[in-house]
């Protein structure tokens, strides 16, 4: 679903090829964009997916997560830039110096959260001495349907791995471990009503980036209720990787767990569903002056170009990236998180224009405080 926003995006002023292991995935896609080249792969198939790479300029990495890591090494092996979209749980900072030995360009976490709150951290990292990064978000359905009153515009192994994955965040300068799911708080939000915020493990490379700043936390929203359901499939061993036996069958109990919640939260086509972002940061100026900062963000299924919301704040942010580098605004060579190209102001600007020509607005409000 967002690979897909993508490779259309990107169509109007590229050509543009995109690799899926399903053959149906490709042949929508091409039935609602024709100009758009398909090809059938499994991506694990190394050399044959870096044979097709290296046929092009750039390449965007957006499998899933537990595919990301080891595709994006597949790529830069190949001695291809790439834009990286797969949100894999391993650093992808480990990458640095094989990036730089093959002399490419990899911008990584390139979504909404990660990815649009790391650019805001990193612009405003270099306009103040930052003491405190709080980022809200989440992407839910328009209509509740219980028990968990939730789709997914990603792999159902993706979000389990969201709600698996110990949490971290940074308090007093001292990174703190939690269990996801913990430290609940309800939020409210103007279009929404009230949510329910919980952590989730998204600072991800700024706990290394950023590690001067010494308050930082992101937490996940939900509708209220969805996260005790969750806790208690966790309880139960739903989300365990220990392969069973039943009837003479291996079978983990995460794989089920992930088919039946595959048809229980695959969100539909034209379904309508939202977006929800807040970024706060708090710091002082060079003159003295300590400021709030607030972005929010709200966004809702598009009926025009029928392109889930989800897949537009997260699909556009990687697009934006695309363009940058091609257009030769960032061409330094390494990995790079989001966070360490906004420090720009050239590409802060470049990123914002362009999602909101894409009527995607991040809207700042600020205040000074004591």
């Amino acid at each position: 679903m967002v690979g897909s926003a993508i490779a259309i995006d990107m169509a109007p002023k590229h050509r543009v090829t995109i690799i899926d292991i399903s053959k149906d995935v490709l042949d929508r896609v091409k039935k609602k964009h024709g100009d758009i080249s398909t090809l059938q792969l499994d991506v694990t198939r190394k050399k044959e997916l870096q044979r097709i790479v290296k046929q092009h300029d750039l390449v965007i990495n957006a499998v899933p997560g537990f595919l990301g890591f080891e595709t994006l090494k597949t790529i830069i092996e190949a001695d291809m830039n790439v834009i990286d979209i797969a949100f894999s749980p391993e650093n992808s900072l480990e990458l640095d110096e094989f990036a730089k030995e093959h002399n490419v360009t990899v911008i990584v976490d390139c979504g909404v959260a990660p990815g649009m709150d790391n650019l805001i951290l990193g612009y405003y990292n270099e306009l103040m001495k930052l003491t405190d990064f709080e980022c809200l978000v989440g992407g839910l359905p328009k209509i509740k349907k219980w028990p968990f009153c939730y789709k997914a515009p990603f792999s159902p192994i993706d979000v389990i791995e969201e709600y698996s994955r110990p949490a971290r965040y940074v308090k007093n300068g001292k990174e703190i471990i939690r269990e996801p799911l913990t430290d609940c708080e309800y939020v409210e939000f103007d279009q929404v009503g009230t949510l329910e915020a919980f952590n989730s493990d998204g600072l991800r490379t700024i706990i290394h980036t950023m590690s001067h700043i010494p308050n930082m936390k992101e937490k996940t929203l939900r509708y209220p209720g969805h996260v005790e359901y969750i806790k208690v499939l966790k309880e139960c061993g739903f989300f365990s990787s220990e392969k069973m036996d039943i009837s003479g069958a291996k079978v983990s109990p995460i794989e089920f767990t992930s088919e039946l919640l595959f048809k229980e939260w695959k969100l539909g086509e034209t379904e309508e569903e939202f977006t929800v972002f807040r970024v706060s940061l708090r710091g002082e100026h060079p003159n003295g002056e300590r400021e709030e900062v607030v972005f929010n963000m709200y966004d809702e299924y598009c009926s025009k170009t029928e392109t889930s919301s989800m897949a537009r704040t997260t699909g556009y942010t990687a697009t934006a990236a695309a363009n940058l580098f091609l257009e030769g605004l960032f061409r330094e060579k390494g990995v790079f998180p989001p966070e360490l190209v906004g420090r720009h102001q050239v590409c802060f600007d470049y990123f914002m224009d362009y999602l909101k020509k894409r009527d995607l607005h991040y809207i700042k409000s600020c205040r000074l405080i004591k």
